[in-house]
């Protein structure tokens, strides 16, 4: 039996084939990454074990928005899933991404002193972003794993004087910078870690400054 083949389309097709291909690739190495099995991704959001399998081996088309649901399971960029298959369909990553500066350690056991240097530039999807000013900070020590942020990991802050109570943000004290929870009872100013060998901070007095609210920590890999 014969068929009559169009090679322009046929192009097409394989152009599709190797871009689901190569993000299912993406997907497979960044679960991997963070230790995560088939359930443990599909659970998240919302799918079968099976269609997540799909995804991975590229046999199943994927919508960007179910790209974007498997991206926050997996705590990473959109982008990140999208490397090295954007070409295949002239995708431009960068209009819905920004490039946001990484400051260098901010502590998260005792306070480190402040720094303007600037050690990196993060790609981030404009979809974390609602509206204002953000950058992001390498945490260093153990004193907020209970909020799942640990020693190396990129803490997205949004730039702000204030924030609500029992949130977490960076603090400046006396020159001095930390990422804790942000307590206000009768007058001080409360810095929780989320590690109980920590004891709180307790401001009375002093040159004390909140600097950003925490928005988003990306898991080191």
């Amino acid at each position: 039996m014969g068929y009559n083949v169009c090679t322009k389309g046929l192009v097409k097709v394989k152009e599709f084939a190797d871009f689901y291909e190569k993000i299912g690739e993406n997907i497979r190495k960044y679960r991997k990454n963070r230790d995560y099995s088939l359930e443990d991704v599909a659970k998240k959001i919302g799918i079968t074990k099976k269609t997540l399998q799909r995804y991975e081996t590229g046999e199943t088309r994927i919508e960007m928005e179910r790209l974007t649901e498997i991206a926050k399971a997996l705590n990473i960029p959109t982008s990140l899933l999208l490397g090295g298959a954007e070409h295949f369909l002239d995708i431009n990553v960068e209009e819905s991404t920004i490039k946001l500066p990484v400051y260098s350690s901010i502590a998260c056991g005792k306070p480190c002193m402040v720094s303007e240097d600037i050690v990196g530039y993060e790609v981030t999807p404009k979809s974390w972003l609602n509206g204002g000013e953000y950058f992001y900070i390498q945490a260093k020590g153990d004193s907020m794993i209970g909020a799942r942020i640990n020693d190396g990991d990129l803490l997205l802050v949004r730039k702000q004087p204030m924030v609500e109570d029992g949130e977490i943000a960076a603090v400046v004290i006396n020159d001095e910078c930390t990422m804790k929870r942000v307590f206000i009872r009768d007058g001080s100013l409360i810095l929780q870690s989320e590690n109980p060998k920590y004891a709180p901070i307790i401001i009375k007095k002093g040159d004390v400054r909140i600097i950003g609210k925490l928005k988003k920590v990306i898991i080191k890999l």
